[in-house]
Protein backbone atom coordinates (compact mmCIF):
# COMPACT_ATOMS: atom_id res chain seq x y z
CA UNK A 1 0.00 0.00 0.00
CA UNK A 2 1.33 3.78 -0.89
CA UNK A 3 0.43 6.44 0.72
CA UNK A 4 0.90 9.99 -0.52
CA UNK A 5 0.34 13.49 1.29
CA UNK A 6 -0.07 17.00 -0.20
CA UNK A 7 0.76 19.94 1.89
CA UNK A 8 0.34 23.54 -0.18
CA UNK A 9 -0.51 27.15 0.94
CA UNK A 10 -2.64 29.35 -0.83
CA UNK A 11 -3.79 33.12 -0.43
CA UNK A 12 -7.11 34.41 -0.66
CA UNK A 13 -6.28 38.03 -1.99
CA UNK A 14 -9.80 39.22 -1.60
CA UNK A 15 -10.73 37.62 1.81
CA UNK A 16 -11.19 40.17 4.42
CA UNK A 17 -13.03 37.75 7.48
CA UNK A 18 -12.41 34.08 8.63
CA UNK A 19 -15.72 34.11 6.97
CA UNK A 20 -14.87 34.65 3.61
CA UNK A 21 -11.96 32.73 3.65
CA UNK A 22 -13.56 29.42 4.91
CA UNK A 23 -16.49 30.02 2.27
CA UNK A 24 -13.42 29.92 -0.09
CA UNK A 25 -11.86 26.81 1.79
CA UNK A 26 -14.59 24.82 2.09
CA UNK A 27 -15.76 25.51 -2.10
CA UNK A 28 -12.05 24.20 -2.44
CA UNK A 29 -12.12 21.52 -0.64
CA UNK A 30 -15.23 19.87 -1.15
CA UNK A 31 -14.19 20.32 -5.13
CA UNK A 32 -10.62 18.23 -4.60
CA UNK A 33 -12.44 15.68 -2.53
CA UNK A 34 -15.39 14.79 -4.53
CA UNK A 35 -12.89 15.42 -7.76
CA UNK A 36 -9.93 13.35 -6.55
CA UNK A 37 -11.22 10.65 -3.88
CA UNK A 38 -9.02 12.18 -1.59
CA UNK A 39 -8.76 13.08 1.97
CA UNK A 40 -8.59 16.91 2.44
CA UNK A 41 -8.48 19.71 5.54
CA UNK A 42 -7.13 22.81 6.12
CA UNK A 43 -4.50 22.18 8.56
CA UNK A 44 -2.48 25.12 9.49
CA UNK A 45 -3.42 28.57 9.20
CA UNK A 46 -6.68 28.54 10.67
CA UNK A 47 -6.83 32.45 12.18
CA UNK A 48 -5.46 33.95 8.99
CA UNK A 49 -7.78 35.83 7.24
CA UNK A 50 -5.92 35.62 3.67
CA UNK A 51 -3.50 32.14 3.90
CA UNK A 52 -4.96 29.14 3.65
CA UNK A 53 -2.46 25.74 4.28
CA UNK A 54 -4.28 22.15 3.28
CA UNK A 55 -3.33 18.70 3.22
CA UNK A 56 -4.06 16.10 1.23
CA UNK A 57 -3.82 12.11 1.07
CA UNK A 58 -4.10 9.72 -1.03
CA UNK A 59 -4.22 5.72 -0.71
CA UNK A 60 -2.99 3.67 -3.69
CA UNK A 61 -1.20 0.28 -5.01
CA UNK A 62 1.13 2.00 -6.81
CA UNK A 63 3.57 4.86 -6.48
CA UNK A 64 3.22 6.48 -9.73
CA UNK A 65 -0.78 6.30 -9.46
CA UNK A 66 -0.73 8.31 -5.75
CA UNK A 67 2.05 10.89 -7.51
CA UNK A 68 -0.48 11.04 -10.55
CA UNK A 69 -3.35 11.86 -8.10
CA UNK A 70 -1.16 14.60 -5.91
CA UNK A 71 0.11 16.16 -9.42
CA UNK A 72 -3.66 16.50 -10.61
CA UNK A 73 -4.42 18.44 -7.67
CA UNK A 74 -1.62 20.87 -7.77
CA UNK A 75 -2.71 21.78 -11.02
CA UNK A 76 -6.21 21.62 -10.26
CA UNK A 77 -5.51 24.47 -7.45
CA UNK A 78 -2.66 26.53 -9.68
CA UNK A 79 -6.05 27.03 -12.01
CA UNK A 80 -7.97 28.44 -8.82
CA UNK A 81 -9.76 31.83 -10.05
CA UNK A 82 -9.97 33.27 -6.63
CA UNK A 83 -7.02 31.30 -4.73
CA UNK A 84 -3.26 31.91 -5.49
CA UNK A 85 -0.91 28.94 -5.56
CA UNK A 86 1.91 29.36 -3.14
CA UNK A 87 3.90 26.39 -3.00
CA UNK A 88 3.23 22.70 -1.76
CA UNK A 89 5.41 19.80 -0.97
CA UNK A 90 4.56 15.96 -2.19
CA UNK A 91 5.84 12.74 0.10
CA UNK A 92 4.96 9.74 -1.03
CA UNK A 93 5.87 6.39 0.71
CA UNK A 94 5.40 2.62 1.06
CA UNK A 95 3.64 1.23 3.92
CA UNK A 96 3.26 -2.46 4.15
CA UNK A 97 -0.06 -3.62 6.31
Amino acid sequence: MVIGSLAVRLLVRESRTLKDKRQVVRSILDRIRNGFNVSATEVDTHDDVKLVTLGFAAVGFETAAVQGVLQKITEALRGHPVAEYLGGEVTVGREVV
